[in-house]
């Protein structure tokens, strides 16, 4: 009983205060989309033609020109590749860590701030719903009194309001994660075809192992001289 007594006194609290918390994280939500939207948009480039360029300048091994290209475009897969391409000079496998590691960076960066626009999503309605529930709860006790009436039907009212503000918070902020998610992996994916164009150069100009002619006169020094057997001779 102590317990529902409790739960009854947070209920005369109203619904009114969940409508406000949902108004906060609303706006909070519109204000991280217009960040992330600045960020994203700050960060985009043509890769096509980055990608285009890159392969023509390390064909004609133009590495410092492909350097101070990549450096000098603002999107992110430049960023990436820029990170390859300055431990070129130790192999490809030390190019293809580097990338690796700029590209978890480079997430990270894009991914800031999109973990609360999908809690948002996911629990806005369920925050909504919860103050239904008290505004209901709030409202029942004044139904045994007929002349109450006015203001059982505007707690109800309140009560409702705060599902439908619930979903109105969480919709936009599910399909705006789901949009920017969406282009982390787009951006993720193409700095990783443009590396690709990298690791081929790097590879293709990796010298191939081959065995010096001395080592092949040294084995052959080191063979043991073939012994030949008497033939027997005809009577």
């Amino acid at each position: 009983m102590l317990i529902q007594e409790r739960f009854e006194a947070f209920a005369a609290l109203g619904a009114m205060w969940v409508l406000w918390l949902l108004v906060g994280l609303s706006i909070l939500s519109v204000a991280l989309m217009i960040e992330r939207l600045v960020v994203f948009i700050g960060l985009r480039g043509d890769v096509v033609k980055l990608r285009e360029d890159l392969a023509k300048m390390l064909r004609n091994n133009d590495v410092e020109g492909a350097r101070k290209m990549l450096e000098s475009s603002r999107c992110v897969e430049a960023q990436i590749v820029r990170a390859g391409l300055l431990e070129a000079d130790r192999g490809p496998a030390s190019a293809e860590e580097a990338m690796a590691g700029a590209a978890k960076e480079a997430r990270i960066k894009l991914e800031r701030g999109l973990a609360f626009l999908g809690t948002v999503g996911n629990n806005a309605p369920f925050v909504g719903l919860f103050g239904t529930c008290i505004g209901i709860i709030k409202a029942l006790p004044q139904l045994s009194d007929p002349a109450a009436t006015a203001g059982v039907v505007k707690e109800i009212s309140e009560a409702l309001a705060a599902t439908a503000i619930g979903l109105l918070v969480a919709i936009p902020a599910v399909a705006t994660f789901n949009y920017f998610m969406r282009l982390v992996k787009t951006r993720m994916t193409r700095a990783d075809a443009l590396g690709h164009v990298l690791l081929a150069y790097l590879k293709t100009r990796a010298p191939t192992p081959t065995r010096s002619p001395s080592s092949r006169t040294s084995s052959s020094a080191a063979a043991p001289p073939a012994t030949v057997e008497p033939q027997p001779k005809e009577a």
